[in-house]
């Protein structure tokens, strides 16, 4: 089969690759993720993502777009809870995929995003689908998740950069709201 693969991050994809070899397909990989901030983040999983490609002899397909933060903020609009974010985030990079799939003449796509025990497969699977159609192509689907301590084992022995959110500026804000709370009652002892 002729995949395109979007990839969301190296460590997320060496699961996803092993699988896809493993069932003789040799995906081109494509990097679009314009969520992905600070700047330093997206070029720490750029970094990342290079090493797992050597590894794998993965053709790679770097959106022109690059750092396109502007791009994902106008896509999510006033959507910043992660119940209306997220699918919208969903939405933009499958959509690039897909087309990019259809504009390389390949059969499918599919996404690193299914790997995660932390994205909404039923929405990422609908949103794929969905935009397949639209542009002529399958949306492959898999449940990477089965082996979830195997691409973090495998990511650790190789040495990459581990990301610890998911790259939007929101993501990033959610994982410290806890801190943040208590930081504030430490501040502001009587409230």
């Amino acid at each position: 089969m002729n995949l395109l693969l979007h990839i969301c991050c190296g460590p997320c994809s060496f699961y996803p690759l092993t699988v896809l070899q493993e069932k003789g397909i040799n995906p081109v990989g494509y990097f679009f993720n314009p969520n992905i901030h600070p700047f330093r983040e997206y070029e720490r999983r750029v970094e990342a993502l290079k090493v797992v490609a050597e590894e794998f002899s993965l053709s790679m397909i770097w959106d022109q777009r690059g750092y396109d933060l502007e791009h994902w903020f106008q896509a999510i609009g006033d959507s910043r809870d992660s119940v209306r974010r997220c699918p919208e985030c969903y939405r933009v990079r499958l959509e690039a995929a897909a087309q990019v799939a259809a504009e390389g003449g390949m059969e499918a796509f599919t996404t690193t995003l299914l790997y995660s025990r932390y994205q909404r497969h039923g929405e990422i699977r609908k949103i794929g689908t969905e935009t397949a159609e639209r542009h002529g192509v399958k949306f492959w689907y898999h449940d990477f998740r089965e082996g979830w301590q195997q691409g973090i084992d495998m990511s650790i022995e190789a040495g990459i950069y581990r990301q610890p959110y998911c790259g939007c500026l929101f993501s990033e804000r959610e994982r410290y709201e806890k801190r943040e709370k208590r930081l504030a009652a430490a501040l502001n002892p009587g409230e």
